[in-house]
């Protein structure tokens, strides 16, 4: 379980940006960060992943008070898929994974390679262990980024914008893919996108977050025309949506407001 309790942040001579954030997410379960861009999203990672330290509150994990980035344990980070610097194999980036578990001046060990390989297995991306990532698509280059999180055996898993830039159907992968790691592995899941439907179609938690504001509960009760149009001045309709015997409900936009 991870807990924020009041969780401030402002950079250097500038107004607060984050203000009293308060949120809990139970273990197996997946919150989505929706807002406006530059309102903080990215900021509020940096901070639940200890690269930004909190102005003021503080970050719980499993009802142990996280003071700085070294106490994080169980903690995995997936940034935002962009080309490497360097021609690192999709098996290299994996097994970067596995960093806290090597020592300085080790060599990976069988455990760790079986953890890399299982990582891969999980992600489906077995068949592209060898390859360059500056080769791959964008939805594998994503996909080996979760799969590097998953080597590390996280009880958490923060994503920064996992589905962006990506066609439908690679957003609809990778989506389906974080539903069944928080369903399968028990891991909880806090993701950072700009797509309400996407929010709808697979989060249980919602943090709707606006100009020193914010909302939190229930993905259902966050994501609601009345709630939408205040954070994104947008006009929108909920609706539900048949498939076969299942329904769901299905988020269009109608116009903007400003």
């Amino acid at each position: 379980m991870i807990k924020v309790v009041d969780g401030c942040f402002a950079y250097p001579k500038s107004s607060q940006i984050l203000d009293h954030i308060c949120f809990e997410l139970d273990d197996g379960k997946i919150m989505t960060i929706l807002g406006q861009n530059g309102i903080g999203k990215t900021t509020l990672i940096k901070c639940l992943t200890g690269i930004l330290k909190w102005t003021d509150g503080y970050t719980m994990i499993d009802e142990k008070k996280i003071h700085n980035i070294r106490e994080i344990n169980g903690l995995g980070y997936v940034p935002q898929a962009h080309p490497l610097s360097f021609s690192y194999t999709v098996r290299q980036i994996i097994t970067m994974g596995r960093t806290r578990y090597v020592g300085t001046f080790s060599v990976p060990s069988a455990k760790d390679r079986e953890a890399v390989e299982q990582a891969m297995e999980e992600t489906g991306i077995s068949d592209l262990a060898d390859r360059s990532c500056n080769q791959l698509s964008g939805g594998q280059l994503q996909m080996a980024l979760i799969a590097r999180a998953l080597a590390g055996n996280p009880k958490i898993m923060i994503l920064d914008e996992p589905e962006s830039h990506l066609d439908f159907k690679n957003q609809f992968l990778i989506l389906k893919l974080i539903e069944r790691l928080a369903d399968e592995k028990n891991i909880s899941c806090i993701i950072n996108t700009h797509f309400p439907e996407h929010a709808l179609m697979m989060s249980d938690k919602t943090l709707l977050l606006g100009d020193q504001k914010y909302l939190f509960g229930n993905t259902e009760d966050m994501v609601e025309e009345e709630h939408i149009a205040e954070y994104f001045q947008i006009r929108s309709r909920i609706a539900e949506v048949k498939d076969g015997e299942n329904s769901r409900k299905a988020f269009v936009v109608l116009d903007t407001l400003k």
